[in-house]
């Protein structure tokens, strides 16, 4: 069964980016330490190759057939210039959106709309999820299954953070721990938000 998951780099103290993330600067001040643990890129464009447990976990993500973005992360990040690893990319968008930059970009009026599409085009792959406004909402919505957190041993004091004031629980599923990262997956208890 296709589910969505949510794959996010995340500080100690609970932040996705620093402080002063905007286009351009994506990840925000001292946010690219959150993206250490993918290694240098092996590639242009970026393509990483993380060797050990770090790589098994980077080739799940790169084996989704699908991603849904939040629109702020999508166009922080330069909007993937179209193409994220050849799948489909749908982005939930109020108001009128910018022309998509190739054929894989589909803007959708909603998260719901966004992650039905989704996973009618992933067939029996997962979805992947970023953004944090995103993945809150999809929590809310109860239309997120679960988070793969690279947690890393950092504190930035500041920035983005993932989690917002809403009450969920989780149930902790898998722990890797990796040079620089342990990453985490969790399940979506069936009673948050559904």
């Amino acid at each position: 069964m296709t589910k969505s998951v949510l794959y996010m780099s995340m500080s100690l103290d609970g932040f996705i980016a620093g402080p002063g993330d905007g286009p351009g600067n994506g990840l925000g001040i001292g946010g690219l330490r959150l993206h250490e643990w993918l290694g240098e890129p092996a590639s242009d464009p970026p393509h990483f190759d993380p060797p050990g447990l770090s790589g098994q976990v980077f080739g799940e993500l790169m084996a989704t057939g699908a991603v849904v973005v939040g629109r702020k992360t999508f166009d922080y990040a330069g909007r993937w210039h179209g193409d994220h690893h050849g799948v489909p990319i749908f982005v939930p968008t109020r108001g009128v959106p910018p022309a998509p930059q190739s054929g894989w970009v589909h803007y959708v009026p909603d998260v719901a709309t966004a992650m039905r599409e989704a996973k009618a085009a992933a067939g029996d792959k997962d979805v992947m999820v970023h953004g944090a406004e995103l993945a809150q909402s999809l929590l809310r919505e109860g239309l997120l299954d679960e988070l793969e957190i690279h947690l890393i041993p950092v504190v930035l004091g500041d920035g983005r953070r993932l989690f917002g004031a809403d009450r969920i629980e989780f149930e902790l599923t898998r722990v890797l721990d990796a040079p620089g990262v342990t990453h985490l997956r969790y399940r979506v208890n069936s009673g948050a938000g559904r």
